[in-house]
Order: C-alpha cells, then structure tokens, then sequence
C-alpha cells in the first residue's frame, strides 16, 4: 500500500493527483501546516518535517516531483510519462525539475512574507519580489501553452501535473490575476480533468475525516 502525506493545497497535491490519475491504491494521511511545528510527531516519521513523504514498501520520497516520476515508471506503463525514445523527452525532464526548482520556490516566499510570518516579520518588499520572479519565470508556460494544448509530447503527462500544481498554488496566494491568456486557458483545462477533480475531493473529504483544518 502507498502511504502519502499530504496537507491541504501543498506540494504533496503534484503526487495525489498522480495517484489519482493512475487510478492507484493508496492510503492519504493528512497533516495540518506546516507539519514541523503543528504535527511535531511527524518528525518522527519525516525528519525533516516536511511534506510530501511518501512510503511505498521500502521506498521513501519526500520530492513531490520525484515521487509523480517514480509512481509513473514503478507503475507504468502510463502515458503520463514521455519515455526515453520519445523526442520530447529532454523536454519532459525539464518541465519535470522547472516545476518545483523553478516556479514553486518563489511562491513558498510569497505565502511565507504575506500569511505565515507573524505580523511582525512579514515583508511585503520580498513578497512582491519574488512574485514577479514567479510571474517571470511562468513566462515559459505561457509561449508553450501557445503551442499546444499541454506541455509537451502532445497529450497531458506527469509534466502538466508538477507544472499545473504550481498555477494551483498561485492562485491560492492571490497571482492568478496575472496569469497570461495561454497559461490561464491550460490552467483550465487541467482543472476540468476527472483525475483533478477527484484529487481535490479526496483532499477535502480526508480532511474532514481526519479532522485537520485548512492554513490556507
């Protein structure tokens, strides 16, 4: 049984939403945010506090990315994955890693310096910042989303998942104003997918069964 840690509309949505494409088994065991200082026993499970971890028999993940790669080439053959014969496979890997290393890290700033700071330590110079750092970079999305319907091989993969989450997290911290047209337009078109759909209802669903409130 995979078991994945996850807190609401965090990173650990990039592998729930794999999971939830694939159609895999898995058990969600949701944690308030952050982890390290709400659920001080997780430490215990994860030292370093963070989220996602994933357990998959001896297997332990705590790369949100990773772990879509993983599920994809452990549980493949899927065509989530662009496979090494594939002329869009350098591409593929770039979107992979550009997700979180690229488009997520910003953001993580922007929700600190506006939401999770106390008052006292928030700082609205970096946080603006840094979204126009994310604003910068998501400039990539926006010409390949002008291209095609998804990012790359010509049909949805693990890539529009790792990527997609980083629209998701935007526009829970107030950016999805200044998305461009193409982005915004893939941005809807991955939120009409069942596979989305049902990863936001598991999120929700858990939560409410395991009593653990949404941060943000």
């Amino acid at each position: 049984m995979i078991t994945l840690y996850h807190c609401h509309a965090a990173r650990s949505f990039r592998p729930l939403w794999m999971l939830e494409e694939m159609g895999l088994t898995y058990e969600l065991k949701m944690l308030p945010f952050p982890p390290r200082v709400f659920a001080k026993d997780y430490l215990a499970i994860n030292p370093l506090g963070t989220i996602p971890y994933m357990i998959d028999g001896e297997t332990r993940m705590t790369e949100s990315s990773g772990i879509c790669h993983y599920l994809g080439t452990r549980y493949g053959p899927t065509p989530l994955i662009v496979s090494l014969d594939e002329p869009d496979y350098g591409a593929f890997l770039n979107w992979m890693y550009f997700s979180d290393a690229t488009l997520t890290f910003p953001q993580t700033l922007v929700l600190r310096y506006t939401q999770l700071e106390p008052e006292e330590r928030r700082s609205p110079q970096v946080a603006t910042d840094y979204a126009k750092w994310f604003l910068g970079r998501l400039r990539a999305v926006e010409a390949a989303a002008g291209k095609a319907d998804m990012l790359c091989a010509g049909r949805f993969t693990a890539a529009d998942i790792a990527v997609g989450y980083a629209l998701r997290l935007a526009e829970r911290i107030g950016l999805a104003k200044d998305f461009g047209p193409n982005a915004a337009a893939w941005w809807q078109r991955l939120q009409a997918r069942d596979g989305y759909q049902r990863a936001v209802a598991t999120e929700t669903r858990a939560g409410e069964e395991q009593q653990v409130a949404r941060r943000f």
